[in-house]
């Protein structure tokens, strides 16, 4: 019985090896076309493509498919790659060589946009004039790869937690989003309308994370693309004011961060091996805390210079004037003032705070424009400069370098938890009027410790679990993992009343106040 064991071990182990021997030559090959001109581009890509997804999914199908479903503890805090180890860093390093190239040097890669491109860029355009009709780009290669790995994790996720009905679906739900509204939609959109300008034409990817949306640039290339551009701008004005607070109230931020999200995708599937590296520190989520209103506050000021600018040059293309539109914006902010001001009272009282500071940042800044600014100025600073700023700082440096690149280091989900204007929106509203919450069976714990070690937003949820607190925190993107991990049943995602959903007690426990 123990040398039959022995041998189905090695069969499987053998199995393991050659799996991931595929998948590398296959990276390898592909990687190659940096080196050496490839004759037949098409070839090449099918070749590497072929052996990555098919030693991937081998590998998965043996780590996972024939193993016990779910988290298993089994040597997470001491592999190389999972554990800050030498191979994490690594792979970290690579991750943010690759960013910083694809961002600012795409010519390593191959890209040039005067001629003809070469090397890994060049390998892509075959697939690329099938979907949209033009050479690749470092973005077309960018996406194909971030899709890629979205799908080839998203299986292994799946396979991963295959206990859980509720992490099936909602991984289906995030490669499905990706692949068609994200990649293929866009693609071919664009090969069927090539006489219009470029424009997003990504219908989930609404401001602020795309941070561009409002530009004039933008602004004046879907009014200049008859009904396509008309129906994305409607599409993208009514995600953001209607659709998505409706969402949120139902069934809070997680709708879009652990369900449609490209960046939550990402960091759901390929990121999911290093969740456990968030940090539950205190001082951490306070730093969070002052991150991300920093970051909310810097792209509603920018975005708000940017559209005074352009009405000031574009007053014909719009329905009303700048001056009707920067009154909008401060009766609108304090509105929303007057109603944290009066919920300001037991658990809300710091998020009220916080929020409040903000929107009154907010309405200072709106306020200058109005009094000091010329037609294309913030306090005398030019607007678009500002912009583009924050497309340096937060939309390239963070969110790209920083936020994926550090996976292996920071965990999955850093550029959710500090920097992602979106998740802060969506958490303030989460937080304050949302029927979302995950409840907590405090008799049932037993204080393993599964739920805090594995969320990625750093949450420290065994504290809430041990006092029986409901958790709604305007951070939590409802992936949960904290209840699919828990042995006894004691956490459960659900959306009810309004009443009662905050039950929090007054005594200091984990990070929880």
């Amino acid at each position: 019985m123990g040398t039959l064991k022995s041998k189905i071990n090695i069969m499987i182990l053998t199995q393991k090896k050659g799996s991931l021997i595929l998948g590398s030559s296959g990276f390898l090959l592909l990687l190659s076309s940096l080196f050496f001109s490839p004759q037949d581009e098409l070839l090449l890509l099918v070749a590497s493509m072929l052996m990555m997804v098919s030693g991937s999914l081998l590998y998965f199908k043996k780590v996972y498919g024939s193993s016990l479903a779910g988290i298993k503890n089994d040597g997470v805090w001491f592999n190389a790659l999972t554990a800050k180890g030498i191979w994490g860093w690594a792979l970290g390093i690579a991750l943010t060589g690759f960013y910083v190239a694809i961002y600012w040097f795409p010519e390593v890669l191959g890209f040039n946009p005067n001629g003809t491109s070469t090397g890994l860029v060049q390998v892509f355009d075959p697939l690329s004039y099938a979907l949209n009709g033009n050479a690749a780009t470092q973005w077309f290669l960018y996406g194909t790869l971030y899709t890629t790995a979205i799908l080839l994790f998203g299986v292994k996720f799946i396979w991963k937690y295959r206990h859980n009905r509720y992490q099936i679906i909602r991984t289906i739900s995030v490669m499905f989003f990706q692949l068609c509204f994200a990649f293929l939609i866009p693609e071919i959109l664009g090969k069927l309308n090539p006489e219009t300008p470029y424009f997003a034409k990504d219908l989930k990817n609404m401001w602020p994370l795309n941070y561009y949306f409002l530009d004039q640039w933008h602004l004046k290339n879907m009014l200049n693309s008859g009904n396509l551009g008309l129906f994305f701008l409607t599409f993208g004005l009514a995600l953001m004011f209607i659709i998505s607070p409706i969402l949120t109230y139902f069934y809070g931020k997680r709708w879009y961060c652990s369900w449609v999200c490209g960046c939550g995708a990402l960091a759901e599937t390929a990121g999911d091996p290093f969740r456990q590296l968030s940090s539950k520190k205190i001082s951490v989520w306070k730093f969070e805390r002052w991150m991300i209103h920093v970051v909310l506050v810097f792209i509603s000021v920018t975005t708000i210079a940017v559209l005074w600018s352009f009405l000031s040059s574009n007053s014909t293309m719009s329905w009303f004037s700048r001056e009707q539109f920067i009154g909008g914006i401060v009766i609108f902010i304090l509105v929303v003032m007057a109603l944290l001001f009066f919920w300001k009272t037991g658990a809300l009282s710091k998020d009220a705070k916080y929020s409040l500071l903000s929107l009154g940042i907010i309405l200072i800044a709106v306020l200058s424009i109005q009094a000091f600014s010329g037609e294309k100025n913030i306090l005398f600073i030019n607007s678009y400069k500002l912009q583009k700023w924050y497309g340096f700082g937060i939309g390239a440096a963070f969110s790209g370098v920083l936020g994926v690149g550090f996976y292996p280091i920071l965990g999955s989900r850093v550029w959710c938890r500090f920097g992602c204007p979106m998740a802060a929106i969506l958490g303030l509203q989460q937080r304050l009027l949302s029927r979302f919450r995950i409840t907590t069976n405090g008799g049932q714990c037993i204080s393993c410790g599964n739920c805090s070690t594995y969320c990625e937003m750093g949450i420290d949820v065994r504290a809430y679990a041990q006092r029986g607190e409901n958790i709604v925190r305007s951070s939590c993107v409802g992936c949960g993992i904290c209840s699919a991990v828990c042995p006894r049943g004691v956490l459960k995602l659900e959306n009810d009343r309004l009443e009662n959903r905050i039950n929090s007690e007054n005594y200091p426990l984990g990070n929880t106040l």
